[in-house]
């Protein structure tokens, strides 16, 4: 069964492919009739979702889709400061007490 985490944030796909580090896994994206992936998984107006535990997804569920998974201190920092990703204090405080 999907999971669902307590945030996630959605993001062009092309505002990820500016991480340096970044590499995405083409056979994650999920597949629809109407996609125009370009072969490197899908165009750069994809919209992806970056979860709260910093891991991208194709869809809102935390383990389902995983386009990129390799959560470094870089790709945090290029989350918060270039993506301007921040987990509100709700969501926080729920991972903390998790």
């Amino acid at each position: 069964m999907s999971k669902m985490g307590q945030y996630c944030k959605a993001y062009p796909l092309d505002a990820m492919r500016q991480f340096s580090g970044w590499h995405e896994n083409a056979q994650a994206f999920r597949k629809t009739e109407d996609a125009s992936a370009n072969g490197d998984g899908a165009d750069k107006e994809h919209i992806v979702y970056l979860q709260e535990n910093y891991v991208v997804t194709d869809g809102i569920f935390i383990d389902e889709n995983i386009i990129f998974d390799e959560v470094t201190d870089e790709w945090i920092e290029f989350c918060q400061k270039t993506l301007n990703f921040q987990l509100p204090e709700q969501a926080e405080s729920l991972k903390a007490n998790a």
